[in-house]
């Protein structure tokens, strides 16, 4: 008579659980956080973040390092905000960081050097409602600083692109590791994984490209995690950015090939070429039903024109960096390939092959953290020249 009781109670606890979740998601009073953004004006900096209800907030300054907070209640980061990070480098304002400090309250941080700050103020502003930090620096320079030159747009290989003739530039930058977590890429003979390479190289690269101010950098992973080859762009063109970099070491039968080389979107008859492909593409499912759609997709890109102009810059720049420190440094060019990383980006998208993890002498480099900080430095080189032929470097 006992087990049947406790049977019993052991339910009615169980259904009393189910029945609080059932309520607890019912009655989530959580607004979700939808967007952040900054405006650097010539006496001050305002941060905003977008909420859109009447939510209640903290705020408070902590040194060793500096830094403001605000701690927001009741809210719910959008997933594109969480984790975010957004470098500023005005000279008296580092970054701006966002996340979900638990599960009702996100907490936005700005790092700051107090001893450049002469004050801040943090409050709200209404219909929609948001969080507004003004931020000004301790002294403005006696002598303004010289105003920015736009020069105009020089034309591509192949003439003014739409890019060129608008006028446009580049702001966000998505860094794409190859590979990554079950897909270790290419392994040299000596046991060296192509997707730790690349994710060293991606980080540096990152670091370099944040000492601009204005531009914003994204890798589509920061660690050893597997992203499937057909998402990778779909990140790009989420975040909206204005240029797509895959970066992979390459591995090929013959011990002897080496090199640098760098690829844009385009058919190709190469027979190098297409086996470098078949070996990037290999993670990819889709079907043999899907050829039509994708071959469409490659022919009808808007982006080529600019994206063969930012693989000739990334290429040129790349092999001079090398070659001015070692020896030997070959020069395979800019060309296009079918790489699947490459399909459906809205933006001048470019593959480029770090070295051969098949030759001896370049696994031994590759490993060499001096080697990859040179080819971080190279690929920076060609985005800036890349950049400046746009008329905004």
């Amino acid at each position: 008579m006992r087990r049947i009781k406790a049977s019993v109670l052991i339910a009615l606890v169980l259904a009393l659980a189910v029945s609080f979740r059932n309520l607890s998601s019912q009655t989530d009073k959580r607004v979700e956080i939808y967007n952040l953004r900054y405006h650097t004006h010539p006496s001050f900096t305002r941060i905003v973040v977008d909420i859109g209800k009447l939510r209640e907030y903290t705020s408070n300054q902590l040194s060793s390092p500096d830094r403001v907070y605000v701690d927001i209640y009741q809210t719910k980061l959008n997933p594109i905000l969480q984790g975010k990070v957004i470098s500023v480098q005005n000279g008296y304002i580092g970054q701006i960081r966002i996340a979900q400090k638990n599960e009702t309250t996100a907490r936005l941080v700005v790092d700051l050097d107090l001893s450049k700050v002469k004050e801040y103020h943090v409050f709200p502003l209404h219909d929609p409602f948001r969080i507004v930090i003004d931020i000004s620096p301790a002294s403005l320079s006696e002598e303004p600083a010289a105003p920015q030159v736009s020069l105009p747009a020089q034309p591509t290989q192949s003439g003014y692109s739409m890019v060129r003739q608008l006028g446009l530039g580049i702001q966000r930058i998505v860094i794409d590791p190859g590979h990554g977590g079950k897909d270790p890429g290419c392994i040299g003979k000596k046991g060296t994984y192509e997707k730790d390479i690349v994710l060293d190289v991606c980080d540096r690269l990152k670091t370099l490209l944040l000492q601009n101010k204005g531009l914003e950098v994204i890798l589509t992973r920061e660690t050893d995690i597997f992203v499937p080859l057909e998402n990778r762009v779909v990140i790009a063109n989420q975040k909206r950015a204005d240029i797509f970099i895959s970066v992979h070491a390459n591995s090929l039968p013959s011990r002897k090939r080496a090199g640098i080389e760098t690829y844009f979107l385009n058919f190709s008859q190469d027979p190098n070429v297409l086996k470098i492909a078949a070996i990037e593409n290999a993670t990819t499912t889709q079907n043999i039903s899907q050829q039509r759609e994708i071959l469409e997709k490659i022919i009808r890109t808007n982006k080529q024109m600019e994206s063969r102009e930012l693989a000739n810059q990334i290429q040129k720049n790349l092999v001079a960096a090398l070659a001015s420190k070692y020896q030997n440094v070959k020069n395979l060019g800019a060309k296009g390939g079918p790489f699947w990383v490459l399909i459906g980006g809205e933006m001048p998208s470019i593959l480029v092959e770090i070295s051969h993890l098949s030759n001896a002498l370049e696994e031994d480099r590759l490993n060499n953290p001096e080697y990859r900080q040179t080819v971080a430095q190279g690929i920076y080189d060609g985005i800036k020249k890349y950049m400046q032929s746009l008329g905004k470097g």
